[in-house]
């Protein structure tokens, strides 16, 4: 096998690893892997702000709003006005919200998180620059991606 094949079986491998990762967490959670993200940022100090969750995953507050309403429906997750601004709001973890967070599988993500931090800092920075390229190759530098392994849409969907 070449290389060329190698390297495509080691992204596809990547690819059905977030894939099945993801789909147990739904079933198992009832959360995706973005959801879950959400609620561990929220659960780091018991609440936080929309600003706050969507400058952690490096995305617009937009795409936290729709995240935070679907965990509000679920019950995971409250909102509620700040007593000193009443501009702002914060979003609080319910008991329910921390019940799905313990009882969740592993997150791929802090498996990989693990192994990385394990790694010498020059093996770091080489994989980094690795995957780095790999995305330019792929013309994938503009996508709009937070740091969480996940092949889905980070906004969710409506469900009908």
């Amino acid at each position: 096998m070449d290389r060329v094949d190698t390297s495509l079986i080691a992204l596809r491998r990547i690819l059905r690893a977030t894939e099945l990762f993801g789909r147990e967490l739904k079933k198992t959670a009832g959360v995706t892997a973005v959801q879950f993200r959400v609620l561990q940022i929220i659960a780091e100090t018991g609440n936080a702000t929309a600003k706050t969750i969507a400058q952690r995953m490096r995305v617009s507050q937009g795409t936290v709003t729709s995240l935070v309403d679907k965990l509000v429906r679920d019950g995971m997750v409250l909102r509620e006005k700040s007593t000193e601004d009443r501009r702002q709001t914060h979003i609080h973890i319910t008991p329910k919200g921390l019940q799905t967070l313990n009882e969740a599988p592993d997150p791929l993500q802090q498996r990989f998180v693990r192994k990385f931090e394990a790694m010498e800092d020059w093996e770091q920075a080489m994989l980094v620059a690795s995957l780095e390229r790999v995305a330019s190759m792929l013309d994938a530098e503009e996508i709009d991606a937070s740091p969480v392994l996940d092949t889905g849409e980070i906004k969710q969907q409506e469900e009908r």
